[in-house]
């Protein structure tokens, strides 16, 4: 029998006494021997943050990830070293490309075996340096607090990300000699220079058909008001940024669609015809901005982001350093005069037929337009749908209207297993909304299992599973290029996902018609827990575009 004593604090009681302090409610973890302290000190704790525990490091790091996107507010991950930490990387990386707060902490081997290839041992700054937006250690166990503190604040700070935090084992064990927290410190805003301000005023009264281009920071900062603002002074359209399209609402007759992969002829038109560009809040990631193509040689480019370095890279006509909700506000009020709205109302016109159901002929039982139309006449406005990596998205993206804020997730990286793990996040972050995984066959089968952590948590949500079993934005590249017989490498064998998802303790439906969908997604919603749809598409209705480029 163990006594329970009275003991010393510990690095691993004052690190989660940090996170309390700081508002950080939830965590998520596959268990490991060398963070014993910080699992205790959550113990302890549970009734302050709410621990969830993953099956798989990436789940547990997309599941951080999407709550990060949808509360503008970090949650934390703890993994062991080595093989927990690699199998983290993949929702770091993530992370960082869709400008979202994050804490991982990633429990190390002690101080003194560093550097001797210790057992699972890795260079963690050496492997996350490039992918996270910073990598601390504290040198001693009285460091700890004012690190996690520090990590903290910066995954918020400027343009939000992933920040991990290396914590020796002995340091976590080990006793504090000063248990006192950092006071947390509001995140610095970031507002517009007069002078530049001025400036940008002046462009925008100077253009005769200017395009806004929402972008990651309108929805981490929860700026798409003052952006609505700025639209309807201006009398410009808005296009949302890639997966962004929750930034801006898509009823809205400023509202011109969503900077896909594949671009429409009339969005196409709109993106040569402008002669100003607007960025508003959005880095250019390579999708949106079509690899560097935008903006063209004849347009003048503005562009509104809180952190200096985003700047400097995309290197615009004139850089507003700035939040987007300042800098929209301020820009509204200086304007006097729009510009004629009829270029704006023939693209939203244009929008709109764009996105009705059966616009696209489709070979199989399954069109996912009218999926997407059905999803949203069954579920509210604020609920959050999610997209895995995988070409199916491009068909919500298309017909799924996107009616407000914080209700969009989905990896701007295309990284495949993101779908089920990130509704798991998007329940935790938004517990009041529902939420519907769209999620390939290829993407299930990477992190599926994160059902069962749904099922142990109660966790409501649905997860409709697009099987066509293939890769298909791979597939599709085969065909264009080398011909239908030359298919190789990407055609996959699944078993059966609603008796698999059955085998886990969900309720599940098998779906092979348009017309057996509408039932299925109500018995869904309907049901306490998580649920699955296995829906069986046609590999040759691949994305709703008649040509599709290589992508994810």
């Amino acid at each position: 029998m163990n006594d329970v004593t009275e003991q010393a604090v510990t690095g691993g009681d004052v690190l989660v006494d940090t996170l309390v302090a700081h508002g950080v409610d939830t965590a998520s973890t596959v268990s490991g021997e060398s963070f014993l302290a910080v699992l205790e000190a959550l113990r302890r704790k549970r009734n302050q943050i709410n621990l969830i525990t993953n099956r798989h490091e990436g789940g547990g790091s997309f599941a951080a990830e999407a709550y990060g996107k949808l509360t503008g507010r970090p949650a934390a991950l703890f993994v062991s070293r080595g093989p927990g930490a690699t199998n983290a990387a993949i929702g770091v990386h993530t992370a960082r490309q869709d400008c979202s707060p994050m804490l991982l902490f990633v429990g190390h081997v002690r101080s003194t075996s560093q550097g001797r290839e210790a057992f699972q041992e890795i260079d963690q700054a050496a492997m996350f340096r490039p992918i996270a937006k910073a990598v601390l250690q504290p040198n001693n166990s009285d460091q700890i607090a004012a690190v996690t503190a520090q990590a903290v604040a910066l995954s918020m700070a400027g343009r939000p990300g992933p920040v991990v935090v290396v914590l020796p084992r002995d340091l976590t064990d080990g006793a504090v000699s000063d248990a006192t927290i950092p006071i947390p410190r509001p995140r610095q805003a970031v507002t517009p220079d007069a002078d530049t301000l001025g400036r940008a005023a002046q462009m925008l009264a100077q253009a005769e058909r200017p395009l806004l281009l929402s972008g990651e920071i309108i929805a981490i900062q929860d700026a798409s008001a003052p952006l609505l603002a700025l639209a309807e002074a201006m009398g410009a359209p808005v296009m949302s940024s890639y997966r962004r399209q929750d930034t801006f609402p898509n009823e809205h007759p400023a509202y011109v669609g969503h900077l896909e992969i594949n671009r429409l002829p009339y969005q196409q038109a709109a993106l040569n015809d402008a002669d100003l560009l607007i960025s508003v809040g959005g880095r250019m990631d390579g999708i949106t901005s079509e690899d560097g193509a935008l903006p063209r040689n004849h347009q003048r480019f503005l562009q509104i982001y809180p952190e200096a370095e985003v700047l400097a890279r995309c290197q615009s006509d004139l850089s507003l350093l700035s939040d987007p909700a300042a800098a929209c506000a301020a820009l509204a009020e200086r304007l006097n005069t729009a510009v004629d709205p009829a270029w704006r109302d023939g693209l939203h016109e244009a929008y709109l037929a764009s996105r009705e159901p059966g616009a696209v002929a489709v070979r199989g039982a399954v069109d996912l337009s009218w999926v997407a139309a059905e999803v949203q006449r069954q579920v509210p406005p604020e609920a959050v749908i999610l997209t895995d990596g995988g070409s199916f998205a491009r068909w919500i993206h298309r017909f799924y209207s996107f009616r407000a804020a914080h209700s969009q997730a989905g990896p701007v990286s295309g990284a495949m297993g993101y779908g089920v793990p990130g509704a798991i996040g998007a329940r935790l972050a938004r517990p009041e909304r529902a939420a519907i995984a769209f999620v390939g066959d290829g993407g299930f089968m990477m992190t599926g299992q994160e059902m069962v952590t749904a099922v142990e948590q109660n966790i409501d949500l649905v997860v409709v599973v697009c099987d066509n079993g293939v890769h298909g934005s791979i597939l599709e590249g085969q065909r264009q290029r080398f011909g239908a017989d030359h298919i190789y490498g990407t055609r996959l064998s699944s078993p059966d996902f609603a008796a698999l998802a059955r085998s886990y303790g969900c309720a599940a439906w098998r779906v092979e018609r348009n017309e057996d969908f509408a039932a299925a997604l109500s018995g869904a919603l309907a049901h306490t827990g998580p649920s699955l749809i296995h829906l069986l598409t046609d590999d040759r209705d691949i994305a709703p575009f008649d040509k599709g480029p290589d992508a994810v």
